[in-house]
């Protein structure tokens, strides 16, 4: 059986930017392209009453992009978004910039979750509903095991105070992102099935 003959969401590894032709201009392009979708949506922001972390589309942005451009593709483009914004670029939420934000372990911690949900959906992590959810939680993990850390220090409060501003508030936002992630990316890959087949 020929791999054209196997189904895109069955083949191993392969990602969705791995079906874009021209390698190296591809791979360019999608990692600029990648972090500037992730500003964008980082501007799609709502203040949360009591902590400097607004809830934004960053965090499906950061995990999407490492979702469709797999583990190196998306570090490299987060990598990008990080020093980017470190450097003055206008695109983390509402428009920040700069390494003084408390807000800046969350961003950190998108490069290394695009990392993971990259490694994950090369290995199928994104062709189901229900494997994109499990690949999408863990993303969200990595996003707090650096994100509170960094906060609590920035601020000069313990874990729990950070975890109370940092964190309980935007569960519910993030299960809803989640649930946006595992609606799309399976459908998309059955529709690139069927184009190909």
């Amino acid at each position: 059986m020929s791999s054209t003959a196997v189904p895109l969401h069955q083949r191993r590894p392969l990602v969705l930017a791995d079906l874009v032709p021209g390698e190296r201009t591809r791979d360019v392009l999608l990692v600029v392209g990648g972090a500037a979708l992730t500003g964008l949506l980082a501007q799609v922001s709502i203040p949360v009453a009591g902590s400097p972390v607004p809830v934004t589309g960053q965090t499906l942005g950061a995990l999407t992009v490492g979702a469709a451009l797999g583990w190196q593709r998306g570090m490299a483009s987060l990598a990008l978004y990080l020093v980017a914004g470190m450097a003055g670029m206008p695109w983390y939420a509402d428009g920040a910039s700069g390494a003084g934000i408390p807000s800046l372990g969350y961003v950190i911690g998108f490069v290394l979750a695009a990392g993971v949900v990259g490694a994950l959906a090369s290995r199928g992590g994104d062709r189901s509903p229900l494997a994109t959810i499990g690949t999408m939680v863990l993303g969200n993990a990595v996003i707090y095991a650096v994100g509170l850390p960094y906060l609590a220090a920035s601020l000069g409060i313990d874990l729990s105070a950070a975890f109370d501003i940092g964190m309980k508030n935007y569960l519910l936002g993030d299960a809803l992102k989640i649930l946006i992630a595992a609606g799309c990316l399976p459908v998309v890959w059955r529709l690139l099935d069927r184009r190909r087949g």
